[in-house]
């Protein structure tokens, strides 16, 4: 969705979406990405701890505990009741100092509005952004969306100042509910346009074609209804296919045998006339011999001419002399 390059190093990315929708889930893979590439990566959680994060991610194939135990992962767990704006914004600064991360994840930013207005909250937001950027941090931010509030709407009204956006969103057909993913900017970077479905499987998120049906966009089991239905449709298409190529190699087949035995004939008659010319131009070569033959005991001359013809001649050159 991203041209299959990511995002830029230092980009501030925000996720914005409803609960269940697989923010938390986002942010986990992006820290495991990191840690994969041999890259420290800090997780600053203000809603659950540490373990439980750790557990809830094995169920879905992403395991995060041997980052920790590596040293490449670190949680910071507090609830933003605790402190002061001033106070988070000061921890998390050491803690990017002690550090030192190419990643950060901060789950969630509206937390923050249960101990300051929007106004506050955004001015710490953007003091916290600059600072992650002068580090050159790949910095990825959740929001937490109502349920009845808009798609350009991130609450805390700081996805102006991101460089990417990205919207997660329950999806409601056919008596179901499909999670989806948008990608509403993207700045610098080629980035698809569709809606499209991600499962949380076994193995982590797994990103669905977009499937693009005569009523819109399917997912879910009026996804899997549509694609069954046409595989379906291609085999029997397949299947007539190939039956015609059969019917065809049988005509094919049946043609160059006709043909074969019409060359066999050919050649049967042929060599029968042939036979035949050969007989009559035998016979009459034979024929001529017989006359020569006859010719010659009856003392005729070469062209034919009769014996007392010859005789009279003689008889009248003698009379002459």
């Amino acid at each position: 969705m991203l041209s299959g390059k990511g995002f830029y190093r230092g980009s501030s990315i925000l996720v914005s979406g409803t609960a269940g929708t697989g923010k938390s889930t986002i942010g986990a893979h992006f820290v495991e990405a990191a840690c994969k590439r041999g890259e420290r990566a800090f997780f600053f959680a203000f809603e659950e701890s540490q373990s439980q994060i750790i557990r809830n991610m094995r169920s879905i194939g992403i395991e995060l505990e041997r980052f920790v135990k590596k040293d490449l992962l670190r949680f910071h767990n507090a609830r933003p009741s605790a402190y002061g704006l001033e106070v988070h914004l000061a921890l998390i600064h050491k803690a990017i100092t002690d550090f030192e991360p190419q990643v950060v994840v901060v789950d969630p930013i509206t937390n923050f509005l249960a101990v300051a207005d929007t106004p506050q909250t955004k001015a710490m937001l953007t003091r916290l952004m600059d600072f992650l950027k002068m580090k050159q941090i790949t910095a990825l931010f959740s929001s937490l969306t109502g349920a009845t509030s808009e798609i350009e709407d991130s609450e805390v009204g700081v996805s102006s100042l991101m460089d990417a956006w990205l919207l997660v969103k329950n999806i409601e057909s056919n008596g179901e509910r499909n999670r989806g993913l948008y990608i509403l900017k993207a700045r610098g970077i080629a980035h698809s346009n569709q809606v499209r479905e991600f499962l949380l499987t076994s193995r982590g998120i797994e990103l669905i074609d977009a499937y693009v049906g005569i009523d819109g966009v399917l997912m879910g089991s009026a996804r899997s209804s549509q694609v069954a239905r046409e595989t379906a449709a291609q085999l029997e298409r397949r299947i007539a296919t190939e039956q015609k190529q059969r019917e065809l190699r049988r005509k094919q087949e049946l043609y160059e045998a006709q043909l074969i035995a019409l060359k066999g004939q050919y050649e049967s008659e042929r060599d029968a006339l042939l036979r035949e010319l050969d007989e009559a131009t035998e016979r009459e070569k034979v024929m001529a011999d017989q006359r020569l033959e006859i010719a010659r005991l009856r003392k005729a001359d070469p062209d034919g001419v009769q014996p007392q013809e010859n005789g009279a001649r003689k008889a009248r050159k003698g009379t002459i002399r």
